[in-house]
């Protein structure tokens, strides 16, 4: 289990790092490890982007006013960073987006013919978690959410619960991973701890067991682990490592609508109540990271890999060969090394193997003789390919998002 530690591979593989001038919890990304991050999210982002959701910004901080009008204020007021203004007046950073997209949706007034509305943001949130807590990438103060609400009428939430269910399916199909899901519902013995009345808490977990029992999920009950506003589907996925950690989730929202007074206007010109899905399909990025980090032991697919193909030219005159086959691979969008140091070729080598490159691709006489170059792949495969078979082969890879 420890060679697969996400701590030790990204200090190896140099993904992130910490300071005890910045502070526990607070990971600090470097250029590899923030491409790491970008493909996750960029892959999520093609996903939603299929079924309808539209970016928004909000800001970090908030007025204390939205998180009273939420209940968070109340319920999180341990895990809430404040800030006090010059003014005195009292802020927050933000522990949590949906209070904030409730503000965008209420904007103006909506058509049943506009819903549903679909809002997607990845961005930090920030929990005040005990010192003794923290661990990694896994249990950090500045948590990076791919998140999205949902704003729909009630007959709409099995519709939209079932697309973003085939998102998270097709995200961990990518990684080779099996999910089991937990319906996370109330603690019936301590009803303080939730917003709302028993009846919305019973239809909501009820719509939540008919949804999965119609899906054919291989789900289990779990008390005590819903949300403050509603019941979720909490989605449970064991990587290599033989770790098992709750990935993406699926909340729905009675509760909050209720709290904010959010309608829409229906077929007979009434002000409808409307429903808000929270959903996030990493989780968190970090968290998604440290996951793979150890799923990969750092020994990442092609598409997702910081650093897709060293180029080793052998020697000095075959350095400018070299430098414009990378040239074109960075042209193609392939994220290429060019390891031009004076080093023997076996060094460079053992430099992209320790490095866990998906290829390296080396360039010598006889290389630059046949116009080609010999492509080594990190599972043992060796070819001979010219320039645009190269950038050919690649891409199709990439763009496939093949497992290993």
């Amino acid at each position: 289990m420890e060679e697969r530690d996400h701590r030790q591979i990204g200090r190896e593989l140099d993904l992130f790092t910490f300071s005890e001038l910045v502070g526990p919890g607070l990971p600090l990304w470097t250029p590899k490890g923030t491409v790491l991050r970008q493909e996750i999210d960029n892959f999520i982002w093609q996903l939603r982007e299929q079924y309808g959701y539209q970016r928004v910004t909000i800001p970090h901080i908030t007025k204390k006013d939205l998180y009273e009008r939420s209940g968070h204020w109340d319920k999180f007021a341990d895990e809430l960073f404040r800030i006090t203004s010059r003014e005195g007046r009292e802020y927050a950073l933000k522990p949590m987006n949906c209070p904030h997209h409730t503000q965008i949706f209420d904007r103006k007034p909506h058509s049943y013919r506009e819903m549903p509305q679909r809002y997607a943001e990845t961005t930090m949130v920030y929990r005040d978690e005990q010192s003794g807590e923290l661990g990694g990438l896994t249990r950090v103060l500045s948590i990076t959410q791919d998140d999205a609400h949902v704003f729909c009428r009630h007959s709409q939430v099995r519709e939209e619960f079932l697309k973003i269910w085939d998102i998270i399916d097709s995200f961990y199909k990518a990684f080779g991973f099996k999910l089991r899901v937990r319906l996370s519902f109330r603690d019936p013995a301590a009803p303080e701890k939730y917003l709302g009345t028993p009846e919305i808490w019973d239809q909501a977990e009820g719509e939540l067991r008919t949804i999965a029992e119609e899906r054919g999920a291989d789900f289990f009950e779990g008390p005590g682990e819903a949300a403050l506003y509603g019941p979720k589907l909490d989605f449970m996925g064991s990587n290599a490592a033989g770790r098992e950690w709750q990935v993406a989730t699926i909340q729905l929202d009675m509760n909050i609508p209720e709290r904010f007074d959010l309608t829409c206007i229906n077929e007979k010109g009434e002000k409808e109540r409307i429903v808000m899905i929270h959903a996030a399909i990493a989780g968190s990025l970090e968290r998604c990271a440290a996951v793979l980090i150890e799923h990969y032991n750092g020994a990442f697919p092609l598409w997702l890999a910081p650093e897709q193909i060293a180029i080793l030219p052998v020697g000095e005159a075959h350095h400018e060969r070299a430098k414009e086959i990378a040239a074109e691979l960075k042209a193609a969008g392939v994220r290429v090394v060019l390891d031009d140091a004076n080093e023997s070729l076996g060094k460079k080598i053992r430099n992209a193997k320790q490095n866990k490159l998906p290829y390296f691709a080396v360039i010598g006489d006889k290389e630059i003789e046949a116009g080609n170059v010999t492509l080594e792949s990190r599972a043992g495969g060796s070819e001979q390919l010219d320039p645009q078979s190269l950038v050919a082969k690649l891409k199709k890879e990439i763009s496939e998002k093949t497992i290993a």
